[in-house]
C-alpha cells in the first residue's frame, strides 16, 4: 500500500510564507533606509531634466586679477602649492584643487565642488594671474551631487549604497508579488509591459 507524504504541501507553504516574510522585512526596512536618497535621487532628477529651472537661485560669477607676490617658478618649477595658498588665502577659494597644468609661459589652476568653480590661468614669467569663480545656485548643486560630479569619494559611496538599496527594494518587492499564486500572473504582465515600455523609450532617444 502507497504512503501519502501529506506533509509536502505543507512544507511547501511553510517556504512560501517564509520568503514572504523575509522579502517584506526587507523591503520595508531597505525602503526605511533609503527613504531620504529615493526622495533625493527622485526630485533632483526631475531638475536635471530640466536645468533651467532655478528658482530664482541664479549663478553667481566673479572675475579678479592681479600679479603674485612671489616669483612662481623661482625653483626651476612651478610652485602650484604656493600659488593655491595665496588664491586660497586671498580670494577665500575653499573647493580642492581638480587640475594644474603647465603649457609653455602659461599655466592653470582648478578647483571644484559641486555647484562650483573656480579656474586660474596666470603667465609664468610674468607673475600675473586671472581667475574667475563660479557659484551656481543651490539647485544646481543638488543637480551635482546627483551626478556625484565633483562630491568627493564618501559622496560617491554614498550614491553606491544608495543604487543597492534600490535594487534591494526592487527585488524584495518582485519577490513579494510572485511568492502570492493569486498576484504572480498579473505582477509578471505588469513588470514586463514596465519592461517593453522602458526599453521602447530608451531605443527612441537614442
Amino acid at each position: 500500500m502507497a504512503v501519502v507524504d501529506d506533509t509536502a504541501p505543507q512544507r511547501s507553504r511553510s517556504r512560501v510564507v517564509a520568503w514572504r516574510k523575509w522579502a517584506r522585512i526587507v523591503h520595508a526596512y531597505s525602503s526605511m533606509v533609503a527613504l531620504v536618497l529615493v526622495l533625493f535621487f527622485g526630485l533632483t532628477g526631475i531638475t536635471l531634466n530640466h536645468p533651467q529651472w532655478t528658482f530664482g537661485d541664479e549663478a553667481d560669477t566673479t572675475t579678479s586679477s592681479g600679479t603674485f607676490a612671489f616669483d612662481v617658478d623661482s625653483s626651476g618649477s612651478v610652485d602650484f602649492l604656493a600659488i593655491s595658498e595665496f588664491i586660497r588665502s586671498k580670494y577665500g577659494v575653499t573647493a580642492p584643487v581638480s587640475d594644474h597644468l603647465v603649457s609653455g609661459d602659461k599655466g592653470t589652476l582648478s578647483y571644484r565642488n559641486p555647484g562650483y568653480s573656480a579656474d586660474v590661468s596666470f603667465s609664468v614669467s610674468k607673475g600675473t594671474y586671472d581667475l574667475t569663480v563660479d557659484q551656481q545656485g543651490w539647485v544646481a548643486v543638488l543637480n551635482d551631487l546627483h551626478k556625484g560630479r565633483d562630491a568627493g569619494s564618501a559622496w560617491k559611496w554614498t550614491i553606491d549604497v544608495a543604487a543597492g538599496v534600490l535594487v534591494l527594494i526592487a527585488a524584495s518587492g518582485l519577490v513579494l508579488q510572485l511568492v502570492v499564486k493569486l498576484r504572480r500572473r498579473s505582477a509578471v504582465v505588469v513588470a514586463a509591459v514596465g519592461a517593453v515600455v522602458s526599453i521602447v523609450l530608451v531605443a527612441l532617444t537614442l
